[in-house]
């Protein structure tokens, strides 16, 4: 057979199952036990299973992500290899996926799942998931698109989607644009392109980067606690089109006087930020003290891309063209 799935198992609540004792799910699947439950899959591609980690998503942190992304660059350049599975928790899925998208070059298809569901509940998704997901790798339309996020049959862009959802098997979703496609019948069936992919060509990750969201009367003490307890970067998730409270400006102020990036984007769930407002906290005051505008990403998302664009380099300029361009 022409096609290998290397599938790498990090854990999360497609591997968990309810224990009896604290009658609540933990991690206890093996990825053998999870595979016996994708049936028939053998007739569409051979598979490989590497295992990486059995946690909960909460706890895989971003330095583990890096070295996930090491070992899919590793393994996708194999010859032998059709397309990377990678299982992951649904809490922090998003972020990892993205992280791999900017880290992973590949045409081919690197595709992300997880459960909703553990497999001791009625309707656990897992397995329909995991086979939607090898069926979207072994496409020959499934290359060039970037890691693919699927579930519930749906795929989305790593780099556009979101959880939306704490319960639903559906909360996986892009809300600014939509799925690139489905999965229908076993084939993966696109309707749209992905365009303006970046990749951040680093294998390391800076870890302290603070992430912040903007209420009404907020003030500068969590900006000025970050930059006392050596953070390289913060995000700010702004108000509305891009605009904080006066109140907090002195932090933004402290922290690019240090060099330490603030990268805005907004606390709406779609929609860029842009210096549209020129009073005190607005927009255009921000850019004009040096603000980075995060484009439409959410603040999980830009987090994860300062962290590696700070792995490389901290050049104001250049960090802000790669967020900004």
């Amino acid at each position: 057979m022409a096609n290998k799935t290397a599938i790498i198992f990090t854990g999360g609540t497609i591997s968990m199952k309810i224990d009896p004792r604290i009658h609540a799910a933990i991690p206890a699947l093996s990825s053998e036990e999870i595979m016996a439950m994708v049936t028939n899959i053998e007739k569409f591609s051979e598979i490989e299973i590497i295992n990486f980690s059995n946690l909960p998503s909460p706890h895989i942190t971003p330095k583990m992500m890096m070295e996930l992304s090491i070992l899919v660059n590793k393994t996708i350049n194999r010859e032998d290899i059709t397309s990377v599975v990678v299982t992951h928790g649904t809490d922090t899925l998003e972020e990892t996926a993205y992280l791999l998208d900017l880290t992973v070059n590949t045409e081919k298809p690197v595709i992300v799942v997880g459960a909703m569901r553990n497999s001791s509940e009625l309707g656990y998704d897992g397995s329909s998931n995991l086979s939607a997901a090898i069926c979207t790798g072994i496409s020959k339309n499934a290359k060039n698109k970037g890691v693919l996020v699927v579930m519930n049959n749906e795929v989305n862009a790593a780099s556009e989607v979101t959880k939306t959802n704490t319960l639903s098997l559906d909360t996986f979703k892009s809300p600014e644009f939509g799925p690139l496609g489905i999965v229908d019948n076993d084939e993966v069936i696109f309707y749209r392109d992905i365009v303006n992919r970046q990749f951040i060509d680093t294998n390391e990750i800076e870890e302290k980067v603070g992430l912040l969201k903007t209420g009404p009367g907020m003030e500068s003490d969590i900006i000025n606690f970050y930059i006392n307890n050596g953070y390289k970067g913060i995000v700010i998730e702004a108000l509305g089109r891009g605009n904080i409270p006066p109140q907090m400006i002195d932090g933004v102020k402290n922290a690019i006087e240090k060099n330490i990036p603030i990268v805005m984007v907004s606390r709406c769930p779609t929609g860029r930020v842009l210096d549209t407002y020129g009073y005190e906290g607005g927009g255009k005051h921000l850019r004009n003290l040096g603000v980075i505008f995060g484009n439409n990403l959410p603040g999980q998302k830009a987090r994860i891309k300062l962290m590696l664009i700070l792995s490389i380099t901290n050049n104001m300029e250049t960090i802000r063209n790669l967020f900004e361009e």
